[in-house]
């Protein structure tokens, strides 16, 4: 019976072989791997940040290892933009996304652990800019639009705010756009806006407006329950020993960002 079911093993893999692929990166789970590779953004200081040297640096990044060492497996990066990520998660260049956010639209085609953060939807504005001190200040302003991020629409279809975005490939273009003036404000993640702040400097002023809790979790392949629910044990130890109050204060201390409430976030549930 072994052989049999050996050589029905065998015949479908070639079978897969010949076809390019059954789509075993869709239903692989994280617990068999040695190796993890963590999608992380490489254009978000102090959330996942690629230097010149190559390497990666940030909050994500100090996740994913912290993660991986509860899992008791290595980790390496790859960069994940987000007009990148979803592509990257189904084709299995990566094993799982970081700055996710926990959205029904994204959640219909992928799964997701945690969430490992909760934040809040801010805005950046230029230090001078008096007049805009919350989301609807934003009515008729300019605001950066990153592709694939959705956080411009969480401003124009959920508020129905009917500001102008503009659209960026990346927030650092944002950044250079909100200094040079072509457009009025940043909107995204508070944690993001801390980031960009924190590396730009004087110059900018993060408002704490604090709209719309953003759950932002680890996006991975679907079918893989296992895998999700090892990451959710592990997220939950990383709070109860402290390691995200310290890493919170690290990367975001000196931003201004009024630090969320730390305890352990409720599970979305794993599927």
């Amino acid at each position: 019976m072994r052989r049999l079911i050996a050589a029905g093993t065998a015949a479908a893999a070639s079978a897969c072989a010949a076809l390019g692929g059954c789509g075993g990166a869709e239903t692989a789970s994280i617990v068999a791997k040695d190796t993890l590779v963590a999608g992380v953004r490489p254009d978000l200081p102090g959330i996942g940040f690629r230097r010149p040297d190559g390497e990666f640096e940030g909050l994500d990044v100090d996740v994913s290892r912290y993660l991986a060492r509860r899992l008791g497996k290595r980790v390496r990066f790859e960069p994940a933009l987000a007009r990148d990520r979803e592509r990257l998660l189904r084709e299995g260049g990566v094993d799982m996304v970081l700055t996710f956010w926990l959205e029904p639209e994204w959640q219909q085609r992928l799964a997701f652990a945690g969430p490992y953060l909760l934040s809040y939807q801010d805005i950046l504005v230029r230090d001078g800019e008096k007049t805009v001190r919350g989301v609807r200040d934003l009515a008729g302003r300019r605001i950066c639009a990153v592709t694939g991020s959705g956080a411009a629409e969480a401003v124009t279809v959920e508020r129905e705010v009917p500001a102008v975005p503009v659209a960026a490939r990346s927030y650092a273009d944002c950044m250079a756009m909100l200094r040079d003036g072509r457009i009025d404000a940043i909107t995204t993640n508070d944690t993001i806006l801390a980031g960009l702040k924190t590396r730009q400097g004087a110059g900018f002023r993060l408002l704490n407006s604090r709209f719309g809790e953003r759950r932002t979790g680890i996006a991975i392949r679907k079918g893989d329950p296992d895998g999700c629910e090892a990451l959710n044990r592990a997220i939950t130890r990383m709070y109860q020993d402290g390691t995200m109050g310290r890493l919170m204060g690290k990367w975001f201390g000196t931003s201004g960002l009024k630090l969320s409430d730390l305890e352990v976030p409720q599970f979305e549930g794993c599927f």
